[in-house]
């Protein structure tokens, strides 16, 4: 019931190894950061100064930089539609980083297909999976992993998270130490808190049972395909099944919530 199979769908992950062994799901929160570390290439080395924000747009293309001669015709992201011309010539699955983005060190992959806008900031370590689109404003801020065809929103701010494929905080999203699965759906200004105000250790009710972990941070585990409203806040230390459904303006208890549950006012 609490391994990683029963929220997500495994096979075909590049994130599949940060599950392996794990009888738990939640044990893999301490794991984001070293994993990140053993598994990326740098993609801005080359075009990183220092903390300072990029003066020119950047287009990345099999081994080339290029910085001038191109046209841009955006598009979905996700869906591999925002096209790059150099020259005349469409460059499949070039990598866009605007003008004004910040690369704050040199631990950062960006892969294929990827849109980085103006004012994005990013501390590594960080993997940004193919076809994903980080919106302006968007701070990552330390041990993120992004995976394919994600959308990381406007002014999105995430912290030791994973978003595996089709995941999608569109706008003003809070994720800290916490996973979303395939295809989750953050609504507007959902935040997934992850601290609690009181002091010790996070606890959660898993059916009739009282567990009490070994983190002092949990966010929310949201299996795939599981959808919130907009201004929706878990509480730390949240669990849901896939395809769960939250209403605007609701706020989960902690604690396991089974699959295709719905969190709404009750009538």
């Amino acid at each position: 019931m609490l391994k990683p199979e029963s929220f997500f769908e495994l096979e075909g992950l590049e994130a599949k190894p940060l599950f392996h062994g794990l009888d738990i799901v939640w044990d893999a929160i301490p794991r984001i950061k070293p994993f990140i570390r053993e598994n990326l290439t740098s993609s801005v080395r080359q075009i990183r100064k220092k903390g300072d924000l990029l003066s020119k747009t950047h287009v990345l293309w099999q081994d080339k930089i290029i910085t001038q001669d191109f046209e841009l015709k955006p598009g979905d992201t996700t869906k591999g539609q925002f096209a790059v011309f150099y020259r005349g010539e469409k460059l499949e699955q070039a990598t866009v980083i605007y003008a004004g983005v910040t690369f704050m060190d040199d631990d950062i992959q960006i892969g294929h297909g990827v849109v980085i806008e103006s004012g994005v900031l990013i501390k590594g370590p960080a993997i940004i999976g193919d076809n994903t689109e980080v919106r302006q404003g968007a701070y990552l801020r330390g041990a993120t992993l992004v995976g394919r065809a994600c959308v990381v929103g406007h002014v999105t701010e995430m912290k030791n998270s994973v978003m595996l494929d089709g995941a999608k905080a569109g706008h003003f999203a809070y994720l800290g130490d916490s996973i979303l699965g395939r295809n989750v759906n953050l609504g507007a200004g959902t935040k997934l808190a992850n601290f609690k105000i009181a002091k010790g250790p996070i606890k959660l009710k898993v059916k009739n049972e009282i567990m009490e972990l070994n983190l002092r941070k949990l966010g929310a585990i949201l299996g795939d395909n599981t959808s919130t409203g907009c201004n929706t806040v878990t509480s730390p230390g949240t669990l849901m099944g896939p395809h769960s459904i939250v209403a605007p303006n609701m706020t989960v208890p902690p604690g396991y919530h089974k699959q295709r549950t719905i969190i709404r006012v009750k009538n």
